[in-house]
């Protein structure tokens, strides 16, 4: 090997570990940046709004198993939304008193939308939705129509129906045992002419499996174990070609309330023929079936 190559090798071996040198210097010259620390940020504090537990259809009645509690942050309660009255909870320790007292009134102002009781669930079921409520919605007063309320009944009736009154006692209604959502047949019965000495009585099965919505203003069945309900006035739930058959029969004699079984629910509801109010009538004479005829 001559001179000239060997220096030129030495000098590229100096130039390398001068600079391996100067990197290593470098990098343990160099420092990390300290961590930074993110301070906790105070978490909104929450209210329990009561919610639909599954979408609800315009007509539902409301149950227990239709409503739920859920998780609301308390800056976005609405005053129309119906909340425990528990007050709000705070889901960090570090949340401020003053927005934990500002949240627990708006809890409170919310919970005042429900009155007559301190469960809003007790107090809401039995009632009626006006408009759909989808799954996980707040539940407000504005979408439900309670027993006695304006429009409850014209929310209650299935389409194409009509409610129509009827005079009732005791004795018309089955003593009293004929109850809101019982199924009954409309009989109307009215003395016979007697001008030929033949008078009579005659009653007719007007309407089988008609729904009762109400006895007097009572659109529910009582409670507290009571099994009869005494009024004068039973609503029915009537087809609307069906109103001129009640309404005559209201005319021409005394209309009487026959229960039918639960087991019925699902039979035809309506006039015992397609002919409207045609059918046969039983002639009673002193207690006894004289003649059966043919209303036409």
């Amino acid at each position: 090997m001559g001179r000239a190559r060997i220096l030129i090798v030495l000098a590229i071996a100096t130039v390398g570990s001068i600079g391996l040198v100067l990197i290593v210097s470098a990098m343990l010259g160099h420092k990390a940046p300290p961590p930074q620390v993110v301070a906790a940020q105070p978490t909104a504090p929450m209210a329990r709004v009561l919610v639909a537990r599954h979408d609800l259809a315009v007509g539902a009645r409301l149950t227990s198993n239709d409503m739920t509690w859920q998780d609301w942050p308390v800056t976005a309660v609405n005053p129309a939304f119906i909340t425990d009255g528990q007050g709000a909870h705070l889901s960090a320790p570090t949340a401020t008193s003053a927005i934990a007292e500002q949240a627990n009134q708006t809890v409170r102002a919310a919970a005042t939308v429900v009155a007559g009781g301190p469960n809003p669930m007790d107090q809401l079921s039995g009632s009626i939705v006006r408009e759909a409520i989808l799954a996980n919605e707040p539940i407000t007063n504005a979408k439900l129509v309670r027993g006695g309320e304006g429009g409850y009944m014209a929310v209650v009736l299935q389409p194409g129906m009509r409610a129509v009154a009827v005079p009732v006692t005791a004795s018309d209604a089955a003593g009293g045992f004929i109850l809101p959502g019982d199924r009954v047949d409309v009989v109307q019965a009215h003395p016979t002419d007697a001008s030929n000495g033949r008078g009579g009585f005659a009653a007719a099965v007007l309407l089988r499996n008609v729904r009762v919505l109400a006895i007097d203003q009572n659109s529910q069945p009582p409670k507290n174990g009571q099994q009869s309900q005494i009024g004068g006035t039973a609503t029915l739930e009537v087809a609307a070609a069906d109103t001129e058959v009640v309404a005559r029969a209201k005319a021409q004699g005394e209309v009487l309330l026959a229960l039918r079984p639960y087991s019925d629910a699902g039979q035809p509801s309506g006039p015992p023929t397609d002919q409207g109010i045609s059918g046969q009538v039983r002639i009673f004479r002193s207690g006894q079936a004289a003649e059966t005829v043919t209303l036409q």
